[in-house]
């Protein structure tokens, strides 16, 4: 194993998720290319069937924090923890494979993040948040006007305290047939 596959698989294994983050926006050349590695994610028959919705505009990014707050069993007032970008996954209902897909593109960008040296976190409740009107009325606003499904928002941005190391991880989870 050369030294790059060395550092890719070390970054996997030690990619954690960031709560807490700082003001400062994140560069669009940096948010292309976490999404880049989203649209390049592994899909069902190549159909390609997540989207990405980009969210940089602070108004917007705060009605979607408030709508997803909403649906928030621990009632937090930002569950975006001040992450200045929003990437809300999402594809078409009709496509079979729509939550495989984008559930391997947020997988895809936040390896892209920690790449990039950013902070990530997936944020439920994106399902919940575009079947809102508000949510739907947002989506409208980014000229978009079919039937969706919420897979997951991925909130970028610097962190203030980047978790260091892996997380133990549990037992019995790898079961063998050889």
């Amino acid at each position: 194993m050369n030294e790059m596959e060395r550092d890719m698989i070390r970054d996997i294994i030690e990619r954690r998720s960031c709560k807490s983050y700082k003001p400062d926006p994140v560069p669009r050349e940096l948010v292309d290319q976490v999404i880049e590695a989203g649209l390049h994610a592994a899909s069902g028959l190549n159909r390609q069937s997540g989207k990405i919705l980009a969210v940089t505009n602070r108004e917007i990014r705060d009605r979607l924090s408030a709508l997803n707050a909403k649906y928030d069993p621990k009632k937090r007032p930002d569950p975006f923890y001040n992450a200045p970008v929003v990437l809300v996954v999402f594809a078409d209902r009709s496509e079979p494979m729509g939550i495989y897909d984008g559930s391997l593109m947020l997988g895809n960008m936040m390896m892209a993040a920690k790449a990039l040296g950013l902070g990530s976190c997936w944020i439920h409740r994106a399902a919940e948040v575009l079947d809102d009107p508000e949510g739907k009325e947002i989506l409208q606003k980014a000229g978009l006007t079919g039937s969706y499904i919420g897979i997951g928002n991925l909130v970028l941005g610097w962190p203030e305290v980047m978790p260091e190391g892996a997380l133990k991880r549990k037992e019995e989870r790898v079961y063998r047939l050889d």
